[in-house]
């Protein structure tokens, strides 16, 4: 595929509706791969349909790296949380990677130049990238992926993980860097990660689950205010609720297992009580028995200025974050993230990939765990990639293989910081279609001002265009 065929192939994609026409999604991966195939020898793996809904995650990361393959041209790798992420190696050789400089795709105009599958939305519209929006259908990807010869695939958000798409991916013998469906439980499932908390002596907030409001009401009386609310399962980061007072409590018991706002993800709650302290995001990658640091960052949730107004994906992160010193560092390895790992083990369902904790510092000094999350955080995770310094192909590559025990990550010694513009009205309805204006001026502030899309697109004039919630970092 060539960077003068990237245009006309993007039209040619049967976008919205894949699995309703099946036909068009077979020739549009025949013209893909440049050859007709016989689906009959595609690898059977029993699997459930990905639907756009799991699949296309539009909460976004901006990780943008470029890769170099020994005695070749540059090579492109773009991590973005909305979908699948491929990374090619069809020499199966060395790759070297550096942190690129740029916040968009620069592939050029060689021959051999895209080596890069982007399987779900991306932001900013982007050309020069290859995004196969329409395959949410597994043995759909399953068939790219082995027909591309594919050197190593991230799985970015979360849901797809804990529908079991990694366990799909290691069954057909494809390099996963994303935990199995039974380790991203962690994230999938509060009552689960609170058992495990019990279990192995993990230091978190005392809890219950409830599954009758009746009964989580009575617990909440007991305990009284303030008190926090959580679904059990995946609610895109909306599921928490810290009730101030009885009444705010009662009412999210009822919205969610009466009214039933979450879903299935809200049949079952974890009531817990409301710790105190300062927050911060503890980062590590884990192979399954290892565990090694990332630097540290910190996030603000709250929509409005000086933490008001209600919470969101993420209105902006720092990293390194100032209260996670060397000791506190080393004393959340030992007592949170290592016994996490060790007791997932244990448990029959080892971890890989990103173990994101989010901790509560106490007045005290002691750490404790709020929650995990089992991919990398938006918009941490950009302060983290502009300061990475090691080659973090290499290192996923590793945890994939279960050697990470002496591998050493070297970070810059500077800060990072990024603000969220996000579309106006979030986080409740937004307006979408809004021209975004003087990007190239916002960029030439300063060397090191770098702008990360996500929720954005081109329209037929060319100019970028707001079309999701979170736009910009």
């Amino acid at each position: 595929i060539t960077g003068s065929n990237f245009l006309a192939l993007q039209k040619t994609w049967c976008v919205g509706k894949p699995s309703s026409d099946q036909a068009a999604l077979q020739a549009n991966i025949d013209y893909v791969c440049g050859s007709q195939v016989d689906y009959s020898i595609v690898l059977k793996v029993a699997c459930p349909c990905y639907t756009p809904d799991t699949v296309l995650n539009h909460t976004s990361i901006a990780m943008n790296l470029y890769y170099q393959s020994k005695g070749r041209n540059k090579w492109n790798c773009y991590f973005n949380n909305s979908g699948l992420i491929v990374v090619t190696d069809p020499s199966k050789s060395f790759l070297q990677s550096s942190i690129s400089e740029q916040s968009g795709f620069n592939t050029g105009s060689g021959e051999e130049r895209l080596v890069v599958l982007v399987i779900g939305l991306v932001g900013k519209g982007t050309r020069s990238l290859l995004c196969l929006e329409a395959i949410t259908i597994l043995w759909c990807c399953l068939f790219v992926l082995l027909r591309w010869g594919v050197g190593l695939v991230v799985v970015g958000p979360e849901v797809p993980l804990v529908a079991g798409l990694a366990n799909d991916l290691v069954k057909a013998e494809i390099p996963t860097f994303g935990p199995s469906a039974e380790a991203a439980a962690l994230e999938g499932s509060k009552d689960f990660m609170k058992k495990l908390c019990h279990k192995y002596g993990i230091p978190t907030a005392k809890y219950q689950t409830f599954t009758n409001p009746s009964d989580a009401k009575q617990y909440i009386k007991e305990q009284g205010a303030p008190i926090v609310i959580k679904a059990d399962g995946l609610a895109a980061g909306k599921g928490a609720v810290v009730a101030m007072t009885l009444e705010e409590a009662y009412e999210a018991v009822d919205s969610m297992l009466v009214e039933g706002i979450f879903g299935s993800a809200g049949c079952s709650m974890v009531i817990e009580e409301l710790l105190e302290g300062e927050e911060a995001s503890f980062f590590t990658l884990v192979d399954g028995e290892n565990a090694i640091p990332l630097e540290s960052a910190q996030d603000h949730k709250r929509v409005g200025d000086d933490d008001t107004g209600p919470n969101t994906g993420g209105m902006g992160a720092y990293s390194a974050a100032p209260i996670l010193t060397e000791e506190l560092k080393s004393l959340v390895m030992s007592s949170i993230i290592l016994p996490t790992v060790k007791g997932m083990s244990a448990e029959g369902c080892k971890f890989v990939g990103v173990l994101y904790a989010g901790l509560m510092i106490e007045k005290t000094g002691a750490p404790k765990l709020i929650e995990y999350n089992v991919c990398f955080g938006d918009p941490e995770c950009q302060v983290l990639m502009v300061r990475l310094e090691s080659d973090l192909a290499q290192i996923l590559l590793a945890a994939c293989k279960g050697e990470l025990s002496g591998v050493l990550v070297k970070w810059s010694p500077g800060t990072a910081m990024v603000v969220v513009m996000a579309s106006q009205g979030y986080p409740g309805t937004y307006k979408k279609g809004t021209v975004i204006q003087n990007l190239e001026e916002a960029e030439s502030v300063a060397p090191s001002v770098k702008i990360f899309h996500a929720g954005t697109s081109l329209d037929s004039s060319d100019n970028y265009i707001a079309v999701g919630v979170l736009c910009l970092g």
